[in-house]
C-alpha cells in the first residue's frame, strides 16, 4: 500500500477541490484506483499502485493551483486535469489559467480553458491568418469572437466581419420567409449569440447598424478588400475550394482573419471537396499563417460531447483500418 500526504491551505481550499458531496475527488479515486480522504488540513491519497498514487497526487495538486488563482473548480476542468496528467503535461495547466481575452457584457472574463485554447489564442495573436480546427464545443468561434471584440475595443481595428457559408447541415429548410437578410440568418445565429454575449443586445446593434459589425453570408464577400478588419470564417469545412481561395484572397492592410472548422462535420455534396482540407495542406508551411488543431481534451461543454467526439473518432478509424485492409487483400 502507497500512501501521500498533502498539507492544504485550510477548510476553504479543501471543499473546493473537493467540490459537491465530493464529486471532483470522486472522479480523480475513480481516474486512478485511489482512495482520498481529508484530515485536518491533511489530504491522503492511498492506493495498491504507486505510479497511480503519484499521478492522483498531482491532479489534487493542479486542482489546488485553479483554487490558487482564484478559478471555479467544475466538472470539466477536473477531467482536464486527470487527462494532462495522464500525458505528463500537467504543469502546462498553469500558464493557461492568467490569459484573459475579454470581458463579456455580463462582467465575466472569457479565457481559455485548455492548453489548446491558450495556443489558438496565442496564435491569433501572432498571425496574420490562422485556422482553428476540431470538432465541436472547443471554443474555435467563440475565442475568434472574443479576441475581435477585444481588437475593436482596443481600436486596433476598425470593424469585424463574421461570415460562414450557407450550407444547410444535412436536411432541406426549404422556403424561408422574409426578405434575404431574413432568409440568411438562420445560417449566421452562432455568430450573433457570441456578440451578444460580449456586447449585449444593443450595443450590438448599433454596431451593427452603423457597420462596425457586419454578419453575412460567404457570397457577400466576393469582390471586396477587406482593410483594418477582424475577418472570421465560420464552419470553414463547407466551403468549396474556389470559394476558400476568394476569401483568403480578401484580406486588406492591417487585417486579420480567423477560419474555422471542423473536418468531421463536412455537409457539402459527395462532389465537392472541402476549401478547409485543401487549404490546410496547401498553406501549411506558409509564413504568418497559423493552425491550430484542437482534440477532444479541448472540448469544453457537457463531458458527453467530449465522449461522443471520441466514440466517432474511434469509430471512423476502425472503418479506415477495415477500408484500408480490403484495399490491401483485393491487391
Amino acid at each position: 500500500m502507497t500512501e501521500k500526504t498533502l498539507v492544504m491551505d485550510g477548510a476553504e481550499q479543501i471543499s473546493a477541490v473537493f467540490g459537491d458531496f465530493d464529486k471532483n475527488i470522486n472522479l480523480i479515486q475513480r481516474a486512478f484506483s485511489v482512495k482520498i480522504f481529508s484530515r485536518g488540513d491533511e489530504v491522503k491519497i492511498t492506493g495498491e499502485n504507486e505510479l497511480s498514487v503519484a499521478k492522483a497526487e498531482k491532479a489534487v495538486k493542479t486542482l489546488c493551483g485553479y483554487f490558487t488563482r482564484g478559478e471555479a473548480i467544475e466538472e470539466q476542468q477536473v477531467r482536464y486535469a486527470i487527462a494532462m496528467v495522464n500525458e505528463g503535461n500537467e504543469e502546462e495547466i498553469a500558464a493557461v489559467s492568467g490569459d484573459c481575452v475579454c470581458v463579456s457584457y455580463a462582467g465575466k472574463p472569457i479565457k481559455p480553458k485548455t492548453v489548446g485554447q491558450k495556443k489558438y489564442c496565442d496564435l491569433i495573436r501572432k498571425n496574420t491568418i490562422t485556422f482553428g480546427v476540431g470538432p465541436a464545443g472547443t471554443g474555435k468561434t467563440y475565442l475568434a469572437v472574443a479576441l475581435a471584440v477585444s481588437a475593436l475595443k482596443q481600436k486596433q481595428v476598425q470593424r469585424i466581419i463574421l461570415t460562414r457559408p450557407a450550407v444547410e447541415a444535412g436536411e432541406k429548410l426549404g422556403f424561408l420567409p422574409g426578405d434575404l437578410q431574413n432568409k440568411v440568418d438562420p445560417y449566421l445565429r452562432p455568430l450573433y449569440d457570441g456578440l451578444f454575449e460580449m456586447l449585449g443586445q444593443e450595443s450590438f446593434a448599433k454596431l451593427h447598424e452603423r457597420g462596425v459589425i457586419e454578419v453575412a453570408p460567404l457570397a457577400y464577400m466576393r469582390g471586396r478588400t477587406l482593410d483594418d478588419s477582424f475577418i472570421i470564417l465560420d464552419e470553414a469545412q463547407n466551403t468549396t475550394r474556389e470559394q476558400m481561395k476568394m476569401f483568403l484572397t480578401r484580406l486588406g492592410f492591417n487585417s486579420k482573419m480567423v477560419i474555422t472548422g471542423d473536418v468531421t462535420q463536412i455537409d457539402l455534396p459527395e462532389a465537392k471537396k472541402s476549401g478547409l482540407v485543401e487549404a490546410l495542406k496547401i498553406l501549411k508551411n506558409v509564413e504568418d499563417i497559423g493552425q491550430n488543431l484542437f482534440t477532444e481534451k479541448d472540448v469544453v461543454r457537457h463531458r458527453l460531447v467530449q465522449d461522443i467526439v471520441r466514440a466517432y473518432a474511434e469509430h471512423s478509424e476502425v472503418i479506415d483500418n477495415s477500408v484500408r485492409r480490403g484495399r490491401r487483400k483485393n491487391r
